[in-house]
Order: C-alpha cells, then sequence, then structure tokens
C-alpha cells in the first residue's frame, strides 16, 4: 500500500518540477529536506514500513528533473545510508536517526563546498577581469562575489539565457553586490567575446569525461569563447558529477513544456508550428579550462578520478542494485 507523504514533501517535489526551485544544489538540499520532512514525521511501526515509506518519497522527487544529477546523488547519500542502517537490523527509530543525519549532513557539506569552491575559485580571477556568464548559478556567482570581496575590481557580462531568463537573476545578485553587471542577449555572446577575459559557468551535471551539462545554450557560448581564446571555468559541487557516465550511460537531457517559448493558445501553434524546448546541453571537455571543484581545481580529463573516489569503481551489476534500489 502505498503511504501518504505530508503535504510539504509533494509541495517542494512540485516547486522542483516547475522549477520555482532553480539551481542543481538547491535542488538537490530541497530534495533531501523533503527525504528529512518524510522521517521525522513517519507514523510507521516496523522497520519495513519506514524503509518503503522513504522509497516511496525518493521515488517522488527522483521523478522531478532528470537531468539535475545532483537531485539522485542527494537522494542517493540519504538513502544509501539508510539501506545500510537497515540491513545492520536498526528498528524504526534508529532508522529515522540514521535518516535524519544523512540528511542533514549532506545540506551542511553542500553549503561548505559552495564556500571552498568560492575560495579557490577567486584565486583565478585577476583584477580588471571582465568575465561571461550564462544563466543561474549560486557556486558561479559565490566564486565572483568572493573577488570582489576580496578587493579585485571585476566586471560581468550577463547572457539572459532564455526562456527562463535565469541571468536576469544573476545580474541582479551580483548587482546587488556592487559588482558592475552587462545583461546581453544570448545570441550576442559571440559579439561581446572579444571584451571577455574569462568564461564562468556552473553545471547541472558533469561526465566521467569531463563533459559538461548545462543550460541549453552554454555548450555555444563555451564554442565562441575556445574560439576565441578565452579560458572557460566551470564551478561545481563533487555531488554534481554522474557516477553512471563510468559505465558508459548518457545523462538524460530534460525536454521543458513548449508554453516556456510560447504561450498557449498563440497563433504558430494553430499554423501548426512545432516547439522543442530542450533544458540543456552538453559542453565537451575540449572546450572546458578547468573544473573548480569543493575538492581542488582540476582539469576536465580528472573528472574521471573525482568519481572514482567519491563513489568507486562499481560493476554495472552493482550500480544496477544500487540504482533500483531507490527506483522500484
Amino acid at each position: 500500500m502505498e503511504a501518504k507523504l505530508p503535504k510539504r514533501v509533494y509541495e517542494i517535489a512540485e516547486a522542483i518540477r516547475d522549477m520555482r526551485i532553480r539551481g542543481a544544489g538547491k535542488i538537490a538540499r530541497a530534495a533531501v529536506e523533503a527525504l528529512i520532512i518524510v522521517a521525522e514525521s513517519s507514523k510507521a511501526q516496523k522497520a519495513e514500513e519506514f524503509v518503503q515509506e522513504m522509497d516511496e518519497a525518493a521515488s517522488l522527487l527522483l521523478q522531478t528533473r532528470p537531468t539535475a544529477v545532483s537531485l539522485p546523488n542527494g537522494i542517493r547519500y540519504v538513502m544509501h545510508r539508510l539501506r545500510l542502517a537497515h540491513e545492520e537490523g536498526l528498528d524504526v527509530d534508529g532508522l529515522r536517526e540514521r535518516a535524519v543525519q544523512a540528511g542533514r549532513e549532506f545540506i551542511r557539506n553542500s553549503i561548505e563546498a559552495v564556500k571552498r569552491i568560492a575560495e579557490y575559485g577567486s584565486r583565478l580571477i585577476e583584477d580588471g577581469d571582465t568575465i561571461l556568464t550564462y544563466c543561474h548559478s549560486t557556486v558561479a556567482v559565490s566564486v565572483l562575489t568572493k573577488a570582489w570581496r576580496d578587493g579585485k575590481q571585476i566586471s560581468v557580462i550577463s547572457a539572459e539565457t532564455r526562456p527562463k531568463y535565469q541571468g536576469r537573476i544573476t545580474a541582479t545578485v551580483l548587482r546587488r553586490e556592487g559588482i558592475p553587471v552587462t545583461l546581453i542577449v544570448d545570441g550576442a555572446v559571440r559579439y561581446f567575446m572579444r571584451r571577455v577575459d574569462k568564461m564562468l559557468v556552473g553545471a547541472d551535471a558533469v561526465a566521467a569525461n569531463g563533459a559538461v551539462v548545462n543550460k541549453i545554450g552554454t555548450s555555444l557560448a563555451a564554442l565562441a569563447a575556445h574560439e576565441s581564446g578565452r579560458p572557460v571555468f566551470v564551478a561545481t559541487e563533487t555531488y554534481k558529477f554522474s557516477p553512471e557516465t563510468m559505465l558508459g550511460e548518457l545523462i538524460v537531457i530534460e525536454e521543458r513544456p513548449a508554453d516556456e517559448v510560447l504561450p498557449e493558445g498563440h497563433e504558430l501553434y494553430r499554423l501548426g508550428v512545432k516547439v522543442r524546448n530542450p533544458a540543456f546541453d552538453i559542453t565537451p571537455p575540449q572546450y572546458i579550462t578547468l573544473i573548480i571543484t569543493e575538492k581542488g581545481v582540476i582539469p576536465p580529463q580528472a573528472a574521471i578520478a573525482i568519481l572514482q573516489r567519491e563513489f568507486g569503481w562499481m560493476s554495472a551489476r552493482e550500480l544496477y542494485k544500487y540504482q533500483t534500489y531507490i527506483q522500484k
């Protein structure tokens, strides 16, 4: 029998799906917070019932944003530790304590990771730099803010990033910090690249070969930077690295609703025009100079080493069992 989850959990899932909660880190922390809510409010009397309830919450949350690797990795972090506790024979109270502890630990570590990345990344920013950003990334913004607070007189060119205009959020946050910002349309990135010293973006996922999944249009901006000889830096936490890609699986690219591009009832629909709205694209590692993580600054080719250290070398069979545990 399917458990009735707390109302707040459904609200969080809907907010993630509708992009009211944005940014890979915030998505992961929100999903983990939802698991904490389930654990703390559970009325389960048996260990198996508690695990099933947590499993159903995990499945609900996993369905919200397929591309954001941070989300399943955050859920994995909690559910893996819950599974181990269940195998140890802990009772409901013990399982609840372990799940809540794991959730709070993940949230604490993810917040601390942003601070470390800001410190490492700010060292790559020089006084007087003009930096191009694309979309909105809390981590990338933290790098720029840290550089500014360190006394580096930088300026930022922010691409507005259709169709959700996340670049406007970046511009707002940076300007409130006092950083000079110029907002441009996405199609003007190549035009302004000759005025740029560096490009800095976040990531929704990083593959084993160092390819980076980010907001649609990032790969074109990185290509323009590569063409112009400008370095491209990616600021991201290691929990956005995808362990499945070690086994050759591809990261699923989410396609968003067409009405984000054209509102319902628009004349073009009546004329039979189709609208496609992929949310992300993939920037190949040859266009990326460095990836800034909380573990340190690495070339994209070292992504596989991060994955090996964080997740270990799992066989396909082991990884399949691990995935299906939280995706029944």
